[in-house]
């Protein structure tokens, strides 16, 4: 296998410190628009099989001429999801297969935004499913911490632990703080803010795909390993799209304990339309997109993980009836603790925990466990390599009765 992974900010520099202890892959090679950045990335894995290069990622010309320049039977897109049309296509045309941890981006609907669903996460790889398919080319989306390994818990349910799932919910929740900081998120506060304030998605077998408010549904969920009770709330993400397509069950949501503080920052930055993309002119005809101010001001996730303490904990947590006939409640989880990481890995919780999980998929599939064509998420996968492998590779998961 040779990889080329787009991308080497926080989490792209570790998908490269993830990858370099195994031996599943021939050739890495690590690129950035920065080309400094990329290969600080490299440098810092001494491995012969890594190297570096720029490339420009909004540029699907310059992604498929990358590709092809350098061999790479795989693309792993690591940047920001405004970016993800142009490393798609940019895959296909090089010939090559895809694999990325946020789909492309959503339109809300022009009337009733919180209501009806406009254009949804992931509609425009899943419109190319068929020519993917024909060329034998795959493109495996949403492999992240979330959406990722929550969708492998969410098929490892319904296939191992349910005859009949009602419900299933992805649950998100930390209690890391960072000190010297009054605000600075842990990931990309670009995603952040596009996830946060765009309209929930909710899916429910009788009535599909619909959206409520920013911040709805509020409920205090219980998070394992010390964390305890957090308020969490509907968010806008993939799994909501994913899982239904793959998994028979009654209604799937995702809900984010976001803190009454980050919502309020949040809720400020749109209500003065800082959250917009398109760009604003200033005087002197210079034009920005106000959304790049923000992210420009604030501090690089990547770069936190000194300054950050506790842990954070994804999970999927689904009820319905077990296999034994009886009623069931479960969540599966996966915990990250910040001073682990950054001791045995060098990388922010966060960050690494998104990043061994698009690691394991490419293993897997070098290995022959996983196959297919097409754009498929985590989903269609067998669910027990993947966490077999993920607890191998020391990053336990749990399964919790409720």
């Amino acid at each position: 296998m040779r990889i080329l992974v787009v991308g080497a900010g926080g989490v792209g520099s570790a998908i490269v410190t993830a990858a370099a202890s195994r031996d599943f892959f021939e050739a890495l090679i690590i690129s950035d628009v920065d080309g400094d950045r990329a290969r600080a990335a490299a440098d810092h894995n001494p491995d012969d099989r890594i190297t570096a290069t720029r490339l420009d990622a909004s540029d699907a010309a310059a992604v498929a001429e990358c590709a092809r320049a350098h061999q790479a039977d795989w693309v792993v897109n690591a940047c920001d999801p405004r970016f993800n049309v142009a490393i798609f296509d940019g895959a296909f045309h090089a010939g090559a297969h895809y694999l990325d941890m946020a789909m492309t981006l959503s339109t809300p609907h022009p009337e009733r935004p919180h209501e009806l669903p406009g254009g949804i996460l992931g509609d425009y790889q899943f419109a190319q499913h068929d020519i993917w398919t024909d060329r034998g080319q795959l493109a495996l989306v949403g492999l992240g911490i979330e959406p990722g390994f929550a969708d492998v818990a969410a098929r490892y349910a319904a296939d191992h632990l349910f005859s009949e799932v009602h419900e299933i919910g992805v649950r998100d929740g930390a209690n890391l703080t960072i000190e010297g900081y009054a605000f600075a998120p842990t990931f990309s506060i670009w995603t952040t803010i596009e996830e946060c304030l765009n309209p929930p998605l909710i899916w429910e077998r009788e009535r599909g795909w619909y959206t409520t408010m920013p911040f709805s549904e509020p409920e205090v969920f219980d998070f394992p390993a010390g964390i305890g009770p957090v308020e969490c709330v509907n968010v806008e993400h993939e799994e909501v799209v994913l899982i239904p397509r793959w998994v028979d069950c009654g209604r799937v949501t995702f809900k984010y304990g976001l803190g009454d503080e980050f919502i309020e920052v949040l809720s400020v930055l749109h209500k003065t339309g800082l959250d917009r993309t398109a760009p604003v002119k200033l005087r002197g005809g210079i034009e920005v997109s106000p959304r790049d101010v923000v992210a420009a001001t604030l501090p690089d996730p990547a770069t936190l993980g000194d300054r950050m303490t506790g842990r954070t904990c994804a999970g999927t947590w689904a009820r319905g009836i077990g296999v034994d006939g009886s009623p069931r409640e479960v969540y599966l989880y996966h915990v990250s603790d910040n001073e682990q990481t950054m001791r045995e890995h060098g990388a922010q919780a966060v960050v690494w925990q998104t990043a061994i999980n698009p690691v394991i998929g490419l293993e897997l599939i070098a290995n022959g466990a996983w196959s297919g064509a097409g754009v498929l998420g985590p989903e269609a996968f067998d669910a027990v390599p993947y966490l077999d492998l993920m607890a191998a590779r020391g990053e336990p998961w749990h399964l919790e009765d409720r």
